[in-house]
C-alpha cells in the first residue's frame, strides 16, 4: 500500500514539476513577499535616517528679525536659507515642489512685538500631504523651545525663577524593550509569508483533480489497483509538497533579510536565531498540508477546472480574516489564537520576537490546529472518493 501510494505521489509530482505554471508562481511567491517586505523596510530606514544625513532645509522670510532663532536652527542641522518675500500662492508652489521641509515667515511687525514682550507672532506654511511633512515637526520643536528660553530668560529679568511654572515635573521610564516594541509590528509583517502556504498549493490540486476530471483522465486513475485513499493521498501530499518548500524559503529568505536590515534605526530588532527559524519553519508544515487538503477536496468537488479555480479563490480569503480582526481590533496575546490556523504561525512569530521563553505548548498547538484538520478533510475526500456518481461529478 505505502509503494502504490509513493507511486501516486510521485507521477503526480513530477506532472506538477513539468508544468511552467506551477513552477513560475512558486518561485513568485517564494521571492515576492520577503522581497516586500525588505524594501518597505528599506525605504523606512532610510527615510527615518535621510534627515540626520542631509539636514533639513526651511526658506525663511525676513529671518534677518530673529538672529537668535537662526542661530538655534542651525545648531538643530536645519539650513535656513533666506528667501524673498513671497505671497501665498508662491508659498504654496515652492511646498509642492518639495524642496524645502517648510516655510518660516516672520511677519514685519515681529521685532517691534518682541521688543515689547508682545506675542510676536511667527507663520510656519508646510504641505501635510508631503513626505517632508515629518521634518516640519522637528523645525516646530525648535520654535517651540526657542519660545521657551524666551520666556525664562524674561521671567529670570524680573525676578521670576521659571521653575515657579513648573509646579510638577513628571519623569517617564519606558521599561520595554526594543524587541517587545517591535514584536507586533514585526509579526503583522512576518505574518503575511504563511498566505502562500495556501497559494502555491492551489494550481496543482486543481489541475490533479479537476483537470484529470475534464480531461477523463481521472477514470483511468480510479481504474488502477488502488484505494481511494491512497490516490487522494498522494494527490494531497504532492500539491502539499510545493506550498512546504516555498513556504520554507519564504521564510529563510525573509530571516536573512531582517537580519541584514539595520532595524535599530526604527527602534525594532529581528532576534530570531537559526534555530528557532527552523521550529517555526516545522510547525508551519501542517499548514501547507492543510491548504493542500482544502484545496484537493474542493477541486473534486467541482465539475470542471474553471468552477474550482472560483470556489478556491473565495476560500482563499477565509485564512486572512483571523488576523486582521486581530490587528484591527488589537487584541493581546491570548491562547485561543494558537487554535486558530495561520494566526497561530503569526502569534506565534509575534511572540517569539519579543526574545523570551513561551514554551511548547504554543508550538504544538500551532502544529496541530492546523495538522488535524488536514487529516480530517482528506478522510472526508477519500469517503466521498468512493462514490462514482461524486467522481464522475454526475
Amino acid at each position: 500500500m505505502k509503494t502504490k501510494l509513493w507511486v501516486i505521489y510521485w507521477k503526480e509530482l513530477r506532472e506538477t514539476l513539468r508544468d511552467k505554471r506551477s513552477l513560475g508562481m512558486l518561485a513568485m511567491f517564494t521571492l515576492f513577499y520577503p522581497l516586500m517586505i525588505g524594501f518597505m523596510l528599506h525605504t523606512g530606514i532610510a527615510k527615518s535616517t535621510k534627515t540626520e544625513r542631509e539636514g533639513i532645509e526651511l526658506a525663511v522670510i525676513g529671518g534677518a528679525r530673529a538672529p537668535t532663532l537662526m542661530s538655534q536652527l542651525a545648531q538643530k542641522n536645519i539650513t535656513a536659507k533666506e528667501t524673498a518675500p513671497m505671497d501665498e500662492e508662491a508659498i504654496g508652489e515652492l511646498l509642492r515642489s518639495k524642496k524645502m521641509a517648510a516655510v518660516l515667515r516672520l511677519p514685519e511687525d515681529f521685532t517691534e512685538n518682541y521688543q515689547a514682550m508682545r506675542p510676536a507672532r511667527l507663520e510656519i506654511w508646510y504641505d501635510s500631504a508631503s513626505d517632508r511633512d515629518r521634518q516640519r515637526k522637528d523645525v516646530e520643536d525648535v520654535l517651540e523651545a526657542y519660545g521657551a528660553n524666551v520666556a525664562n530668560a524674561r521671567l529670570l529679568a524680573h525676578g521670576v525663577s521659571p521653575a515657579a511654572l513648573t509646579p510638577i515635573l513628571v519623569q517617564r521610564y519606558d521599561t520595554g524593550t526594543n524587541a517587545s516594541r517591535s514584536a507586533v509590528l514585526i509579526g503583522s509583517i512576518i505574518g503575511i509569508l504563511f498566505f502562500p502556504a495556501f497559494m502555491l498549493s492551489m494550481s496543482a490540486a486543481v489541475d490533479s483533480t479537476a483537470g484529470e476530471r475534464e480531461r477523463r483522465s481521472l477514470e483511468v486513475l480510479m481504474a488502477q489497483p488502488a484505494r481511494t485513499w491512497e490516490l487522494v493521498c498522494g494527490k494531497w501530499l504532492a500539491a502539499s509538497t510545493l506550498a512546504i518548500v516555498g513556504v520554507t524559503l519564504e521564510l529563510i529568505l525573509a530571516h536573512l533579510i531582517l537580519g541584514w536590515l539595520p532595524l535599530e534605526e526604527l527602534g525594532m530588532t529581528w532576534s530570531l536565531g537559526w534555530g528557532q527559524l527552523l521550529l517555526v519553519c516545522a510547525v508551519t508544515v501542517p499548514l501547507a498540508l492543510l491548504g493542500g487538503a482544502l484545496h484537493v477536496t474542493l477541486a473534486m468537488n467541482s465539475k470542471s477546472f474553471k468552477e474550482a479555480q472560483t470556489m478556491i479563490s473565495f476560500v482563499l480569503l477565509v485564512p486572512i480574516i483571523p488576523g486582521l480582526v486581530v490587528s484591527f481590533m488589537e487584541l493581546k496575546t491570548a491562547q485561543w489564537m494558537y487554535l486558530v490556523p495561520m494566526l497561530s504561525n503569526q502569534t506565534l512569530v509575534t511572540e517569539m520576537s519579543k526574545a523570551g521563553g513561551i514554551g511548547a505548548l504554543p508550538f504544538v498547538l500551532t502544529f496541530l490546529c492546523s495538522a488535524i484538520p488536514a487529516v480530517l478533510i482528506i478522510a472526508f475526500a477519500s469517503w466521498r472518493m468512493k462514490s462514482e456518481r461524486y467522481v464522475l461529478a454526475v
